[in-house]
């Protein structure tokens, strides 16, 4: 039994993925390292924090500026949401789906909240949310649980009668921690990766799910 529905934002509701490279590039070559797509793979999903502590660690940097890293790529990600930022397919028709269902919906995101404002005023989505959560506010970001245990809890829903929907494999893997029902929506370049095998269901789009919904 479903009773409550959690959904990741960056990748699932809004392409933001491509934000966060390109700040977190941008970030770090001014530090003189070189970060590709392939390697920030890697750390997909992963609180903003955790992401510059990781590649810092990587590159064995001397003397960082954790917290300026951190704003410098926050801020670029934000002016890219409200310039640029897009609903992906499917997002709307889901969310409709769930709420003629009567079923609450809860946002739960590595993102800081001034990220999740961003994202739910831009693409005028916030009132499909009961709750939102940010993982800036956990002891531990994705792939740990936490954000998506917080998330069921505002909602008072038991964590057996919540469903993920989330991109990521991190997210994927916190989902299924938290033992929640988990959908999987990777990128496409990512659809094949055998990580998301343990997800309840995966789908190209939240098109095609919403598709098979209404064939039900």
């Amino acid at each position: 039994m479903i009773n409550g529905v959690i959904m990741d934002m960056d990748g699932l509701l809004i392409d933001s993925e491509p934000f966060w490279r390109i700040a977190e590039i941008a970030a770090f070559q001014k530090l003189d390292c070189s970060l590709t797509d392939q390697m920030l793979g890697e750390t997909m999903g992963m609180r903003n924090d955790e992401v510059v502590k990781y590649w810092i660690n990587h590159f064995d940097v001397v003397n960082p500026n954790f917290g300026q890293l951190e704003i410098d790529i926050l801020t670029s990600v934000q002016e890219q949401v409200e310039h640029n930022g897009q609903l992906l397919p499917g997002v709307i028709d889901t969310l409709e789906f769930f709420k003629s269902q009567q079923i609450p919906i809860a946002l739960a995101s590595s993102s800081p909240r001034q990220i999740i404002q961003s994202v739910v005023n831009t693409l005028d989505i916030k009132k499909y949310f009961k709750v939102m959560c940010s993982a800036e506010f956990e002891e531990f970001g994705k792939p740990h649980p936490a954000v998506f245990l917080s998330a069921s809890n505002y909602l008072r829903i038991a964590p057996e009668e919540c469903i993920v929907f989330e991109d990521s494999v991190n997210g994927v893997i916190a989902a299924k921690a938290a033992k929640m029902k988990c959908i999987a929506i990777p990128a496409p370049k990512d659809f094949t990766d055998q990580r998301y095998a343990i997800a309840d269901n995966r789908f190209k789009s939240l098109c095609d799910f919403i598709a098979l919904e209404n064939k039900n």
